[in-house]
């Protein structure tokens, strides 16, 4: 039992990844699931209006802090797209497993143009950046699936 921080750029298949991993007990964190879960009918599945970003972030923060009793009892798997330091550090103290999901920059990028809005291509800039240069290490790197 224990935390599976999932990784990875915008498009990559960190859900994909959970969905076949996870069993049915399991908990899983996962900020967009949260935002459909509390948008009203019909929402975009990836395009959440600032207020309901805003609300999801905080139930976000209340569930990770919330699972951290339960780790003995359940896994728990997270979704975390760039964690920073901090985060990386509590993780770490958490003895949580990182999951770097990461099938290459060129299907990442093909994935946001084809499903995602506009805006999600500068994460993906900032996600390949950090990585050169040694942020969000990865314990283990892997592609979601075969496309």
């Amino acid at each position: 039992m224990g935390l599976i921080v999932v990784s990875g750029p915008p498009a990559a298949g960190k859900s994909s990844w959970i969905k076949a991993h996870a069993q049915p007990t399991d908990i899983v964190i996962d900020l967009d699931l949260m935002a459909l879960a509390m948008a009203g009918p019909g929402a975009d599945h990836h395009n959440h209006h600032p207020a309901l970003l805003k609300v999801v972030h905080r139930a976000r923060q209340a569930a990770i802090h919330e699972v951290e009793h339960h780790l003995a009892e359940v896994d728990a798997y997270l979704i975390h797209t760039m964690p920073q330091a901090k985060a990386r550090a509590r993780y770490t103290r958490l003895g949580a497993r990182i999951v770097v999901i990461d099938p290459g920059e060129d299907i990442v990028r093909r994935r946001v143009r084809d499903m995602r809005q506009p805006a999600m291509e500068a994460v993906v800039t900032r996600w390949y950046r950090d990585r050169r240069k040694g942020g969000s290490r990865a314990v283990t790197t892997q592609a979601s699936r075969s496309w």
